[in-house]
C-alpha cells in the first residue's frame, strides 16, 4: 500500500492557471521502460538485476525466496509470480529510468494493456531455455502494432539447456525478421556463460547489420550495395535511430542471476531507446495506468504525465478516454492532495510532477483506470488508452461461503474490480449472485486468495463458463407514444437499432431536434440505451450497433393551484429510463440478433507419427485446423477452437503426443453460434416480459 506523502501549503491554482515560467522544467532525461515477458522468463529477476547494477538495491533479491523489490503482495510472493504491475526507478549516467515490472502470466494480460499506454520503450526477456513461447509472440506482435521502441533480452544463458543460438534463429523466425544480436554467449548452458559483444570491426557483425539497416536507409543501402566500407559509428548511429522508430530490434544475451550482459543491457537502454519530452509548459496532460488504495482506504492513482506541471492543491480535469455523447458534459476537477515522484527505486514526496514523470497522485477521488488527467486530445495519438488485447471470455459466480459475508464480497470485488477494470462484476439481485469475469483459472485462483487474505472473506467459485455476445443482424424501429396505451409511463420514446463494425462501440444518435425536451431527458434515454444493451434478447451484451433517437415528447411540469408538484400529470427523467428498455428491446427483437462465442486461434506442435490420431480428438472438440507444415520429425498445425474448449483440448494433449505436445492458444474472435444458441439468465427487470417488466419497474417506484 502506499503512504501519503508531506503536503505542500495550500495553493489553490488550477493547473492550467499557473504561469508559463511555471512550468518550465529541465533536468535529467526520462525513460519510462517496460520490461514484459511471458511468465517464467525471468523479467522480475531481470528488474533486480537492473536495479543492483545501478545501486539502488545492496543485495539482488530472489523470486523463490520472495525478496524482490517489485512483487510486494504477499501472494505474489507465495506464488513467485508478478500478479500487478510495479514502478521502481533508477539512473543510468544522466537518463533516469521508471521502470514498470509487468505480469508474465496470460490470465494478467490486463495488467501489461494498462502499463502499454505509458511506455517509451521496452524489453522483452526471452529465456534462452523455453525460447519463444505463447505470450512472447503476443507481446511483440503488440508491441510493434504499437511502434513501442524494443530490445530483447535472452536470458537465462547459464542455466542447463541454454541454446541461444536456437533462440535468436527463433526469434527471426516466429517474431519478427528485424532481429539484430549485438554478441553471443561463449559456454552457454553453464555456470560459466558469459556474454561477449561483437567487435565494432567484426566483418561478419558489420555485414549484418548494415543490411538489416539498408532496409529502411536509402544512404545506407546504397553504400551497401556499391561495397563503400561503413563506419562503426554510422551503423550505431543508424541502429538507433531506426531502433528509436520501433524498425529493428537488437537482442542482448545474458544471465540476471550471474550479471553477465546486464552492462551491455543498460548500455543499449541508454543509448538506443529514445527518453521522454520532458518539456512541461504547456497544458497538463497525463494518463492513469493503476490505482490501488492507500493504508487509510483512499484511492491512489499512478500517472504518466505527457504535458505540464501538476502540483499539490492543484484543481485538475479527471475524465475518461475518448467516446463523445449528446452530453457535452465537462469532466469534474479533483484537488490534488498528495503528489509522490518516482526516484531511486521508490515514490518520493513532492510538491510536483512535470512532463516526462510518473507519479503516485492522491486526492482524485473518482479516478479510474484508463483515466485522462487534462484533456485526451493534449496526448500524444501513441499514448492514448486503448484495447491492445482482447477482453475476458470466460464468467463465474462468486458465492460467500458464509452467509452473513454477502456485503462484505460485494464491497471487497468491487474494490478489486476497481483496480482490474477487466473483472467486469454482473450482480444478479433475484437470485442473489455476483458473477466476475476472468481470462483464466489462475486469475480465478488469485482472486479466491485475496478475498481471503486482504478482505478475509471466504469464497466459492462455481464452474467457469463462455461468455458470448449478441450481434445486431438487421435493421429495426420501435416507438412508444405518450399517453397511449400501452405505455405506462409519461414519455415517448422511438429507437432505431441497425448494425455497427466489429468493434466500433455503441453510438447513440439524436434523429430529432435536441431543443425538443429538456436535455434530462435525453441524457436519460442515451445512459439507459447503454446499460439495456448489456442484456441482449439472449441475455449476452450487445457489443456493436448503432441506436438512433427517432421520436422523442413528454409533458412538462404541472402544479395543482397550491403550488405542488403533481407527478400524475409530469414527465421525469425516470419516466424515459423506465420506458427506454422496453423500446430498444422491441426493436432488437425486431432487428433481430446473433449469439456469437469467443474463438481462439492455436498453434500445436506434436511428433509427426501422432499427428494422425490427434486430428479425431480436433474434430471432438469443434477445432478447425488449418494445413499441417512439418519440420524434421515434429508437425506443426494452426487452426481455431471455441474458447469452451480450450481447457479440454489442453487436458487431453499430454495423453494425444506422450507429452511432447506443445500448444499455444490466444483469442482471436467471435464467431457465429450454430444450432440452439446459449442464453444467460437476466439480472434486469427483464423488458422482455412487458407484464413483469412493468410491474417490478412500478411497484420499485411506489416503493421508492
Amino acid at each position: 500500500m502506499a503512504s501519503h506523502p508531506q503536503q505542500d501549503p495550500q495553493d489553490t491554482r488550477t493547473a492550467h492557471e499557473r504561469p508559463s515560467h511555471e512550468h518550465t522544467h529541465t533536468g535529467p532525461r526520462i525513460l519510462n521502460l517496460g520490461i514484459l515477458a511471458h511468465v517464467d522468463a525471468g523479467k522480475t529477476s531481470l528488474t533486480e538485476r537492473l536495479l543492483h547494477t545501478a545501486g539502488v538495491i545492496d543485495e539482488v533479491g530472489s523470486v523463490d525466496d520472495g525478496s524482490t523489490r517489485t512483487d510486494t503482495l504477499a501472494l505474489e510472493r507465495q506464488r513467485g509470480i508478478t500478479i500487478k504491475s510495479a514502478v521502481v526507478s533508477f539512473a543510468i549516467d544522466d537518463v533516469t529510468v521508471n521502470l514498470i515490472d509487468t505480469p508474465g502470466h496470460p490470465d494478467f494480460i490486463a495488467e501489461v494493456e494498462r502499463v502499454l499506454s505509458v511506455l517509451d520503450g521496452a524489453v522483452l526477456v526471452v529465456s534462452a531455455v523455453e525460447g519463444v513461447q505463447a505470450q512472447t509472440r503476443v507481446l511483440m506482435r503488440t508491441l510493434r502494432r504499437l511502434a513501442i521502441p524494443t530490445l530483447v533480452f535472452v536470458n537465462k544463458v547459464d542455466r542447463g539447456g541454454a541454446n541461444p543460438e536456437r533462440v535468436l534463429a527463433d526469434l527471426a523466425r516466429k517474431l519478427t525478421p528485424a532481429v539484430t544480436p549485438l554478441g553471443t554467449v561463449d559456454a552457454p548452458g553453464t555456470r560459466t556463460a558469459h556474454y561477449v559483444p561483437y567487435a565494432t570491426d567484426d566483418p561478419d557483425f558489420t555485414a549484418r547489420l548494415a543490411e538489416l539497416l539498408a532496409e529502411h536507409d536509402d544512404a545506407l543501402l546504397s553504400a551497401y550495395v556499391e561495397g563503400t566500407a561503413l563506419r562503426h559509428d554510422e551503423l550505431h548511429t543508424a541502429l538507433a535511430a531506426q531502433t528509436r522508430r520501433a524498425l529493428v530490434h537488437p537482442v542482448l544475451l545474458g544471465s540476471a542471476m550471474t550479471g553477465t550482459g546486464i552492462d551491455a543491457l543498460t548500455d543499449a537502454i541508454k543509448e538506443l531507446l529514445p527518453a521522454a519530452p520532458c518539456a512541461a509548459d504547456g497544458p497538463v496532460a497525463g494518463t492513469v495506468f493503476k490505482v490501488e488504495r492507500g493504508l487509510a482506504g483512499e484511492k491512489v492513482a499512478y500517472a504518466r504525465m505527457f504535458s505540464g506541471t501538476v502540483r499539490v492543491r492543484d484543481r485538475v480535469r479527471v475524465g475518461g478516454a475518448g467516446g463523445g455523447s449528446v452530453s457535452g458534459s465537462k469532466n469534474a476537477k479533483d484537488k490534488v492532495t498528495g503528489i509522490g515522484v518516482f526516484e531511486q527505486g521508490t515514490a518520493a514526496p513532492r510538491d510536483a510532477v512535470s512532463a516526462g514523470q510518473i507519479a503516485l497522485l492522491w486526492g482524485l477521488r473518482g479516478v479510474r483506470i484508463g483515466d485522462v488527467l487534462g484533456h485526451e486530445r493534449d496526448v500524444p495519438e501513441r499514448h492514448r488508452a486503448r484495447h491492445h488485447f482482447a477482453p475476458p471470455t470466460l464468467e463465474t459466480v462468486v458465492e460467500p461461503r458464509h452467509p452473513s459475508d454477502r456485503a462484505a464480497l460485494h464491497s471487497a470485488l468491487t474494490q478489486l474490480a476497481e483496480q482490474d477494470p477487466l473483472i467486469g462484476l454482473r450482480q444478479d439481485p433475484l437470485r442473489q449472485e455476483i458473477s466476475v469475469s476472468l481470462y483464466g483459472e489462475v486469475q480465478k485462483e488469485v482472486i479466491e486468495a485475496t478475498l481471503a487474505a486482504e478482505f478475509g472473506v471466504g469464497a466459492d467459485f462455481r464452474e467457469t463458463t463462455t461468455i458470448c455476445v449478441e450481434r445486431v443482424v438487421g435493421i429495426g424501429a420501435a416507438v412508444e407514444i405518450i399517453d397511449t396505451d400501452p405505455n405506462p409511463f409519461l414519455a415517448t420514446v422511438g429507437l432505431r437499432v441497425e448494425p455497427a463494425p466489429v468493434g466500433s462501440g455503441v453510438e447513440f444518435r439524436l434523429g430529432v431536434e435536441l431543443g425538443s425536451m429538456p436535455y434530462a431527458f435525453f441524457k436519460a434515454v442515451e445512459e439507459t440505451v447503454g446499460e439495456t444493451l448489456r442484456q441482449g434478447p439472449h441475455g449476452w451484451e450487445v457489443p456493436d450497433c448503432l441506436v438512433t433517437m427517432t421520436h422523442s415528447g413528454y409533458w412538462p411540469r404541472q402544479s395543482h393551484a397550491h403550488a405542488v408538484f403533481d407527478k400524475s400529470m409530469s414527465s421525469t427523467a425516470g419516466d424515459f429510463r423506465q420506458l427506454t428498455p422496453l423500446v430498444l428491446m422491441d426493436a432488437l427483437r425486431r432487428a433481430g440478433t446473433r449469439v456469437h462465442e469467443p474463438m481462439h486461434r492455436f498453434r500445436l506442435t506434436v511428433p509427426a507419427d501422432v499427428f494422425g490420431t490427434l486430428l479425431p480428438a480436433l474434430g471432438r472438440l469443434r477445432a478447425v485446423p488449418h494445413t499441417p507444415t512439418a519440420h524434421g520429425s515434429t508437425y506443426v498445425v494452426d487452426g481455431v477452437v471455441p474458447a469452451a474448449r480450450v481447457h479440454g483440448l489442453e487436458q487431453a494433449l499430454p495423453g494425444l503426443t506422450r507429452g511432447e505436445g506443445e500448444l499455444e492458444t490466444a483469442f482471436d474472435h467471435y464467431a457465429p453460434v450454430h444450432g440452439t444458441p446459449p442464453g444467460r439468465p437476466r439480472t434486469d427487470h427483464n423488458p422482455l416480459d412487458r407484464k413483469e417488466y412493468v410491474q417490478r419497474v412500478t411497484r420499485r417506484t411506489r416503493v421508492g
